[in-house]
């Protein structure tokens, strides 16, 4: 034995380590290969592996194949089921963001599952099959059959594989698509061709990986798994991480170390064998933070929302139509309150029971996924974490009802310390990093004596309480139902007020919300905070409900199933949780209870939603909500138009005033660089007081990248100073509530959002919602709701938006866009205004009339600007003083006919054509 770092091992126990890394590297080959083709995560990859050799122990045990025919059977049914993934899923949904894909590939994997326990049951009992029986002593080592299988076949797989890629014409052409498609493209390649081709391959290597690893796991052939294979699938992830997702020898040498490291653990601390998973998810953390370009590289929304249409002026007068879903939850909560007396067995109220704690759970999901962007796959091991901390609770002498208390904010805690990645990383990183963290929370977290008292089962008894006995089914029922009924409250007034439109913000776009003051950072642990609070809580129930606690009920691919629900019956939805988990919970006891119907309900339901109903269940019901609306308001009498509304008064500011001749917005050798490249080189700018200041430049000179840095939006050295302060060092969010409005390129703004709520938005820094007030419903949170919504709509009139009103930002033309941003900017109440390219994409007729807006809204509002413009009579014809920049300096500044006649801005940016010098002027 050879010590070190206090930790002992020897030779046999590195080669036994390597050998379980070789497989784990194949694994990971195939994340990086289908990642690098489609950058796409998919979920499902292990769960192929898990198919190909369930039935290639069938093949040979049962139907007496020989192991190598059996073996290259598996391998094609493993690659043609990659293959058509590929064609039917990935394919439909090209034009989604990739974390909605990878959502789509949860579904997958759970359908493949259904596949896998469907395979006829093996007679008998024994190991896996494996073609080597014995073993041999070689150099002081032995090796045994099944390891001289997987030393046999994957050296020989990967040179196979990087002979392909680096020495083939069609290798060739993968790493160039990889590399840039849409060159690739213009080339005459066949792209997406190319991604099926690599998603064959990966899911062959998946079947061979698997098929290798079973031997070594000492996999039972006659147990039947029912639970997705998540180890696999995280240990294949960290490989590949370690790898950056693009380099294949690195990803098999990371998986040997992994193997490497997984058997030491276990050799020193045998008692611990979730250990290694703790390992994984550090590993996995400090990857997650070194490789965040492995983001949402997509584009488009990041989510499918379904939400009823708005009532029109006329239907809007019937009392039943505007409480038309008062009366629908009303009715739902009372049918639910009665469920009991129909079903009367105690084993049916119990799964009724279940039934709501997981709609608790999509609604943590809801919250967290839904409305803020974060796609946790950890949401039931945090509830694991509930569920023992009440048994906790309840062993040191506590009350079920203070258990559920401390559960509730140890789950929040838990959730906040999970979600600090969040910060730094999203989407796919984050779905892998919770996923790693479920895996580590089962295999080790739970099992701490802190938490089980060293027993391997606690029981969680439920008793009499403050003159409630919650023994009886029916009355735990019932207790579960009131907890999730307030818990529904909470929801639906957060997606209502201030805090549930920063959540939606930050996950459209997080710079545009940082620019009307909501911090992403702080807004995302909020959000965590929230979700794990609910989580920690339907664990406690959880506890309560099955009465007995092991770690094993809290796996991670129940996690994986909470994500399901949400999806399934709407994830931007509070109904869409209680529905989802109606169908994946509750229909499955209605049809017989067996695990091909759960599993069906949850896998093929989440495909078919996704790629044909994508707002989930939810979407369904808002439909035929929308047609009884139209049924009942026929007949009504129309509504009078109303009057405009006056020009609102300028609200009270809290802008300092700042004397006329003193700079508003100053830059101080302000410098961007990027590799070494000066982006923006030593600018010294100002805006003074009520001035238009332009920024002028050819495409590349800096001028959005000096923008953003004064917005802070990109790291910079020299200062800005805003009113006299000096900002350098403060975050964007930080700076707009300083007033700096910062108006962007694209005009993007929040398509989830309508322009009211996005005026809304932008009011929070005068009028703030309470987190708090908003959670308890306490009045002031209700008086400044209604301030903002008065403001709103006064402002929303002075644009003329009052027609959109209603509208998602995603339905509006560039145009209209644009000028919900100013009224933005106004309710923002800023300072200075920072406006990039404002009549990008718009029509020439809008254009027009754009300069005599924003000399309207200077006069009106007394607000300096500083102006990024290419159509020169625009920004000539309204600038007080203009800038031009070039290669990142300054090299002309004053009035706007001084620098057009400028020698250097001519030959720079102008040109030596003199009608357009001439059009230049024309204002």
């Amino acid at each position: 034995m050879t010590p070190v770092l206090a930790f002992i091992f020897n030779a046999q126990t590195v080669f036994d380590g390597a050998v379980f890394g070789l497989t784990y590297g194949m694994l990971a080959a195939g994340l990086v290969l289908v990642y690098r083709s489609s950058g796409i995560i998919s979920f499902a990859y292990a769960e192929i592996g898990a198919f190909a050799a369930a039935l290639l122990a069938v093949m040979v045990l049962d139907w007496s194949w020989p192991f190598l025919p059996a073996l290259l059977v598996v391998t094609l049914v493993g690659a043609l089921m990659s293959a058509v993934v590929e064609l039917t899923v990935v394919r439909r949904l090209k034009d989604a963001p990739r974390v909605i894909v990878l959502i789509a590939t949860v579904g997958v994997a759970q359908l493949v599952l259904v596949c896998r326990i469907s395979l006829p049951s093996i007679s008998g009992f024994g190991r896996f099959p494996s073609p080597f029986e014995g073993s041999w002593d070689v150099l002081g080592v032995t090796v045994r059959g099944d390891q001289l299988l997987v030393v046999l076949v994957v050296p020989v797989l990967v040179a196979a594989l990087g002979v392909f890629l680096t020495r083939t014409l069609t290798g060739t052409a993968i790493r160039g698509a990889a590399a840039n498609a849409e060159a690739s493209r213009l080339m005459g390649i066949d792209v997406r061709l190319l991604s099926t081709l690599v998603w064959t391959i990966a899911g062959a290597l998946a079947a061979v990986a698997t098929v290798i690893i079973r031997p070594l796991q000492g996999f039972s052939v006659s147990s039947t798994d029912q639970a997705l294979d998540a180890k696999l699938l995280v240990v294949g992830l960290a490989a590949a991480l370690v790898g950056r997702f693009r380099s294949l020898p690195v990803a098999l040498a990371a998986g040997v170390g992994i193997g490497v490291v997984e058997r030491v653990l276990l050799l020193n601390n045998p008692s611990q064998p979730g250990l290694i998973s703790f390992v994984l998810l550090a590993l996995v953390l400090v990857m997650a933070f070194r490789v965040p370009e492995l983001v949402d590289r997509s584009a488009g929304r990041w989510s499918f929302s379904a939400a009823p249409r708005a009532l029109t002026p006329r239907e809007a007068q019937r009392w039943s139509l505007r409480n038309l879903g008062r009366i629908g939850i009303t009715l739902g909560f009372l049918a639910a309150v009665a469920l009991p007396f129909v079903i009367t067995l105690p084993s049916r109220q119990q799964t009724a029971a279940e039934m709501l704690i997981f709609a608790l759970l999509a609604l943590s999901a809801t919250i967290l996924t839904g409305w803020a962007g974060q796609l946790s796959l950890g949401q039931f091991a945090i509830a694991g974490v509930g569920a023992f901390t009440t048994a906790a609770v309840m062993r040191g002498g506590g009350t079920f009802f203070a258990a559920l208390a401390v559960a509730t904010v140890v789950g929040a805690l838990t959730a906040v310390a999970v979600g600090l990645p969040a910060l730094r990383v999203r989407g796919i990183l984050l779905a892998v990093t919770t996923l790693a963290f479920a895996l580590f929370a089962q295999a080790w977290l739970l099992d701490l004596d802190l938490f089980d008292g060293g027993r391997p089962s606690i029981r969680v008894p439920r008793v009499i309480e403050a003159g409630i006995d919650l023994g009886p089914q029916r009355n735990y029922y019932w207790f579960c139902l009131a907890l999730l009924a307030v818990a529904v409250w909470i929801a639906a007034r957060v997606r209502r007020r201030g805090l549930g439109r920063q959540l939606i913000a930050v996950r459209e776009n997080e710079q545009g919300a940082a620019a009307l003051t909501v911090g992403p950072a702080r807004t995302k642990l909020v959000a965590f905070a929230l979700a794990g609070a609910m989580a920690g809580l339907a664990g406690a129930l959880y506890a309560g409900l099955i009465g007995r606690l092991d770690v094993t009920v809290f796996s991670p691919e129940t996690s994986i199933q909470v994500v399901a629900i949400a999806v399934i019956g709407g994830v931007t939805s509070v109904l869409g949780a209680v529905i989802g988990a109606i169908w994946v919970v509750g229909l499955p006891a209605l049809l017989g209870d067996s695990s091909e119907v759960k599993l069906l309900t949850s896998g093929i339901g989440l495909l078919v939603l996704l790629m044909y109903f994508p707002g989930g269940l939810v979407q369904i019901v808002y439909a035929g909500r929308n047609a009884l609306v139209g049924l009942l308001g026929r007949g009504l009498p129309d509504v009078a138009p109303t009057e405009r509304p006056p020009i609102p008064a300028r609200p009270a500011s809290s802008r300092h005033p700042v004397p006329p001749d003193v700079a508003v917005l100053r830059t101080d050798q302000v410098c961007v660089t990027f590799g070494g490249n000066h982006a923006v080189d030593h600018v010294d700018l100002e805006v003074r007081s009520g001035e238009i200041v332009g920024l002028i430049g050819a495409n590349g000179a800096g001028k959005t990248t000096l923008m953003n840095a004064v917005g802070g939006f990109l790291p910079c050295t020299g200062q800005v100073w805003l009113e006299g302060r000096d900002v350098s060092g403060l975050a964007p969010a930080r700076r707009a509530e300083l007033g700096l409005g910062r108006a962007f390129q694209n005009a993007e703004l929040f398509p989830d959002l309508t322009v009211h709520e996005t005026v809304q938005l932008a009011l929070e820094r005068a009028h703030p919602s309470s987190t708090l007030g908003v959670l308890l419903g306490l009045p002031g949170a209700r008086r400044r709701e209604h301030e903002q919504q008065s403001l709103a709509d006064e402002l929303v009139a002075f644009f003329g938006l009052g027609r959109y009103a209603r509208n998602d930002i995603g339905e509006l033309s560039t145009g209209t866009r644009r000028i919900t941003e100013l009224a933005c900017l106004l309710a923002l109440d800023a300072s200075v205004l920072c406006l990039d390219e404002p009549t990008a994409g718009v029509a020439q007729k809008e254009t027009e009339a754009f300069g005599p807006l924003l000399h309207q809204i200077r006069s009106e509002f007394d607000l300096p600007m500083l102006i990024i413009e290419h159509d020169m009579p625009l920004v000539l014809g309204v600038s007080d003083r203009v800038y031009c920049l070039e290669a990142g300096r300054v090299i002309a500044e004053g009035l706007p006919a001084d620098v057009r006649g400028d020698s250097a801005v001519v030959a720079s940016y102008l040109g030596t054509d003199e009608r357009t010098i001439l059009r230049s002027g024309s204002l």
